[in-house]
């Protein structure tokens, strides 16, 4: 009898189409390069010292991720949380990442992997200047493999649909939220913290 806790996964799932292996490619071609060109927004995720793992949303102006080369991406780090998981997984860790690069509009994404580094270079913070200000440090990527995910799952999700897009109003504001789970801060609505957020760009 198989152990439903540990599967036989070549019982289950049939082998990768041989096109599958092959279109991964070591560096970023012409399609990945103009893919990262049109992409306001990515998700990083990172891997720590101790096995934490993190995965952290990232945007900015369609091309935000400057494109050094065919090996090379320059992800600037603008406001946030200052939790800096990523940036920790990236100085204390294994320094491996991966990144997938959405386009609105477009149901296919990009998948970008390698290892990183964290910059400070003056010279580097100023030529990522975005929204009126250099970012506070630079992430820079020395790319390893680089491939196109189908765009099956964000069919399935409907991500791009204005018929499926949720209103605002279907959750609490961010703030009541986390007052809720923490007891900290004075909940405020939505349109006050979004307010605040755009003059925190």
């Amino acid at each position: 009898m198989s152990d439903p806790t540990n599967p036989d996964l070549a019982a289950i799932y049939p082998p990768p189409n041989p096109r599958v292996i092959a279109k991964v490619r070591p560096a970023l071609d012409a399609h990945s390069r103009k893919f990262i060109g049109l992409s306001p927004f990515c998700v990083i995720a990172t891997s720590g010292n101790e096995g934490s793992v993190d995965a952290s949303p990232r945007g900015g102006h369609p091309g935000f991720v400057h494109i050094d080369g065919d090996r090379r991406l320059l992800l600037p780090d603008r406001p946030g949380n200052n939790r800096l998981d990523t940036l920790r997984n990236v100085s204390e860790g294994s320094g491996r990442v991966q990144v997938i690069f959405f386009v609105p509009g477009i149901n296919e994404t990009l998948r970008v992997g390698g290892t990183a580094s964290l910059s400070t270079d003056t010279e580097l913070l100023a030529m990522l200047e975005e929204f009126g200000k250099p970012p506070r440090s630079v992430l820079v990527i020395e790319v390893q493999e680089s491939y196109f995910h189908c765009g099956k799952a964000v069919m399935r999700s409907k991500l791009w649909s204005q018929d499926a897009q949720v209103p605002r109003s279907a959750m609490p504001s961010i703030s009541e939220i986390i007052h809720d789970q923490t007891a900290l801060g004075t909940p405020e609505p939505q349109e006050v913290t979004d307010a605040r957020w755009r003059d925190q760009l």
